[in-house]
């Protein structure tokens, strides 16, 4: 029986020797993320270069699947059944990077964390705590907004400025202790002095007492930061020339891992 042409372009390999269809549906969701998670058809075949018929069915595809819905003014957008799948995939994000993190305590002696940002918050997805007695705890899925943490300006570090003044916007700037920056003005001038030196610092500005230093980690597939915290008698001025290679080495290790489609782990 002959094979449709629908069904021949749907099945055809792709150059990396996959499912084209499946690259081209997967490519879809995240040009629908990238432009805030909902498109019309005309704007993602301006983007994708895909011809608009192609792009209507693999939608079709995707809307009886439940990862997209249509809006009622026949535009599109990211489906709930996605939500389900973001919070599995950050689970396992977090199990992947927890023995980098241990790394990061056996090297530097304080605990470890790995961040996400989530929308407009950041949401710490791993840690691994210090041996210390006196140590930080952060709780795995706690919630934080970004103005008053290393990991968070180390996120926000990427942003053009413009967005990060929106996003200040939405949050509020409210002061967790008083050393916490309160002002879009003197956050935007911490994230330039966080480009150029490559790391973050969070002084006293979550916590009174604790200092935490942070990193952002290249390539990931979705923004994440990884940052040492502890008590501030410790992460000293010149602690802090020690530890931020020792940070930034493994934010490159943890890159490769999460940025290889064959799922390499240590």
């Amino acid at each position: 029986m002959p094979t449709s042409s629908a069904s021949t372009t749907d099945s055809a390999k792709s150059s990396s020797g996959g499912v084209q269809s499946l690259e081209r549906a997967f490519d879809l969701l995240e040009r629908m993320a990238d432009a805030g998670g909902e498109v019309g058809l005309s704007e993602l075949s301006a983007s994708s270069g895909l011809p608009l018929p192609t792009i209507h069915r693999l939608m079709r595809t995707l809307v009886a699947c439940g990862y997209v819905r249509q809006q009622s003014n026949r535009r599109y957008a990211l489906g709930p059944r996605l939500i389900r799948l973001g919070e599995s995939s950050a689970r396992l994000l977090g199990t992947w990077a927890r023995p980098y993190l241990a790394r990061l305590v056996e090297e530097t002696g304080e605990t470890a964390n790995m961040a996400l940002l989530d929308g407009d918050e950041i949401v710490y997805v791993a840690q691994v705590p210090s041996k210390h007695s006196m140590r930080m705890f952060t709780e795995v899925g706690r919630r934080v907004l970004p103005h008053s943490t290393g990991v968070g300006k180390a996120l926000l570090a990427a942003f053009p400025d413009a967005e990060v003044r929106a996003l200040l916007a939405r949050t509020g700037m409210p002061a967790a202790t008083d050393r916490t920056i309160t002002t879009p003005e003197g956050f935007l001038a911490a994230l330039a002095e966080v480009r150029t030196a490559g790391y973050a610092v969070d002084d006293n500005e979550q916590e009174i007492g604790v200092r935490c230093l942070a990193v952002p980690v290249p390539d990931s597939p979705t923004a994440a930061a990884i940052s040492i915290s502890g008590p501030a008698g410790r992460v000293t001025e010149s602690a802090t020339g020690k530890i931020v290679p020792v940070l930034q080495q493994v934010a490159a290790e943890l890159s490769e891992v999460l940025s290889n489609p064959g799922g390499t782990t240590v």
